[in-house]
């Protein structure tokens, strides 16, 4: 065992590497006997992150990279951690991306109330992004104003930094054409030609003029409106799109020339059905197509695609999806309730989730997606030898994320003793001797491969407090693919790793 000690202006760190050279079954090199527990198996892709509960999802492509952002019911539930999701008290944002579709980089929170102060609430947002003239990407993020209305954020990164171009809602209840829905839960797209729609509507009002039958079978809450060619005015009459017992979950889609509709249906008795086929069940996600979407007449309803995640062995809660076409690949993201089962915890809090969804661009159809604990495959391997951020996983228990000072940059603090992360399918190609790690604060890292009940391959120590990079010596060269598990004690801070020769 080898102390290294340096004296700086204010502080004084010891760093301490260790080469692991007799590591047994039993981990006797391993000072932590009990690991803190876990949101879901190692073996799972599904819930995406398990830290925080967040929903609503949607999703956007840059430079590689899928970014995908969601209402954060964590708020809510720190509000109030013994009560029922109520929505209310949720006034930010989730940001993370993937480059995998297994291992996912939490970004933070945007603190939507401190851009735009004049919220009640920020809920279910819809990303698009566009080059424009100064040839610079813009992302133009819309989002429930609780149920009150569309507000709009924008930024050049992903990640922002966000600004609010409005200072109000885009869309109101006193705008012509919104009638009596609720003007929330927006859905918006860019189609090949460059224009922006917006579809937003919760049918939530019975209409008394007719019968319960009727107004259960076509609600009248679906709205879409062309935008303007900045992306944040209107420029068209609103429009109802018949959409059979609509609820709320706008969504929008551009394929082959064809724009589809999804929404999210209610939880009214089925009495009345008037298009062939079967009415979509209660709480489930349906359809509808057009090449006209100004006109009310050419939207066709297709049928539902996505289940309740109640009728596929998992609880009944609400229910919003986002289809997602990345590598070549359609992706279905929704949200369930079952990582706060994991927890015991009660009263709603969701998590978003992703599975296949194998898409007939040709007609286009969207075929049924069933929700899986299991998700889907991991892409690409990561690079072992590249700066890997340690906010970059696929598990994680007993870690909290810290701002970095970098708009979209965590880094990991270890809160609890036997706090750990695991990263799926890392590279560790020819050979790896070395691993650089990037800590502050007092306490350890393990390393570990494959399973996190088993030997330690090596390990470090920190008393530093400021960042340091230390090398540590692994027990031999590690060669191929492995999954790669840090396990922490003590309150350690981690924000980079690499492999080295």
């Amino acid at each position: 065992m080898t102390y290294i000690s340096k004296l700086a202006a204010f502080f004084l760190f010891t760093i301490v590497f260790i080469n692991c050279s007799s590591i047994g079954n039993n981990m006797k090199n391993s000072r932590i006997t009990a690991l803190s527990q876990d949101g879901k198996a190692v073996n799972e892709a599904n819930p995406l992150i398990t830290q925080l509960y967040c929903a609503d999802p949607t999703a956007i492509e840059y430079e590689g990279r899928l970014y995908v952002y969601g209402t954060n019911d964590h708020q809510q539930y720190l509000a109030d951690v013994k009560g029922k999701n109520t929505y209310e008290k949720i006034k930010s944002l989730v940001m993370m991306s993937t480059d995998d579709m297994v291992n996912w980089t939490y970004h933070g929170t945007i603190d939507t109330k401190k851009i735009a102060p004049w919220i009640i609430a920020s809920w279910a947002p819809s990303v698009v992004s566009r080059v424009e003239g100064d040839g610079k990407t813009h992302f133009y993020l819309y989002f429930s104003n609780s149920g009150a209305g569309t507000g709009i954020l924008t930024a050049v990164s992903p990640t922002g930094p966000w600004s609010d171009p409005l200072g109000r809602p885009l869309v109101d209840g006193g705008i012509k054409g919104v009638g009596k829905t609720s003007p929330f839960d927006p859905g918006v797209v860019i189609d090949d030609n460059g224009t922006g729609w917006l579809a937003f509507g919760g049918s939530f009002n019975k209409d008394e003029s007719r019968s319960e039958d009727d107004a259960n079978y076509m609600p009248g809450g679906a709205r879409l409106v062309k935008l303007g060619g900045d992306m944040i005015s209107l420029a068209s009459d609103i429009i109802e799109i018949a959409a059979p017992y609509h609820f709320e979950a706008n969504e929008l889609n551009y394929i082959n020339g064809v724009y589809i509709y999804t929404y999210n249906t209610n939880w009214e008795k089925r009495s009345k059905w008037e298009l062939g086929g079967k009415a979509p069940s209660a709480c489930s996600m349906a359809y509808m197509t057009s090449t006209t979407p100004l006109d009310p007449k050419s939207w066709v309803y297709r049928g539902q695609y996505f289940l309740n995640p109640g009728e596929n062995a998992m609880d009944y809660c609400n229910n919003h999806t986002h289809l997602h076409k990345y590598n070549d690949q359609y992706y279905l993201f929704y949200h369930t309730i079952e990582l706060q089962k994991q927890y015991g915890v009660k009263g709603g809090f969701r998590n978003i989730c992703v599975d296949r969804a194998r898409v007939d661009e040709s007609i286009p159809a969207i075929p049924n997606v069933r929700p899986t604990a299991k998700g889907v495959p991991q892409i690409k391997n990561v690079n072992a030898f590249a700066d890997n951020c340690f906010s970059n996983l696929c598990v994680c228990a007993g870690v909290d994320f810290e701002d970095a000072g970098e708009s979209g940059k965590m880094f990991i603090t270890s809160s609890k003793p036997g706090s750990w992360t695991m990263v799926k399918g890392v590279d560790f190609s020819d050979g790896a001797e070395k691993l650089n790690v990037r800590v502050k604060g007092k306490g350890r890292v393990e390393i570990r491969l494959d399973k996190i009940n088993t030997q330690t391959i090596a390990h470090a120590a920190s008393s530093s407090a400021d960042w340091v990079n230390v090398p540590i010596e692994l027990n031999g060269k590690i060669t191929g693919t492995h999954d790669l598990f840090f396990v922490f004690d003590g309150k350690i801070n981690s924000d980079t790793w690499s492999a080295a020769n």
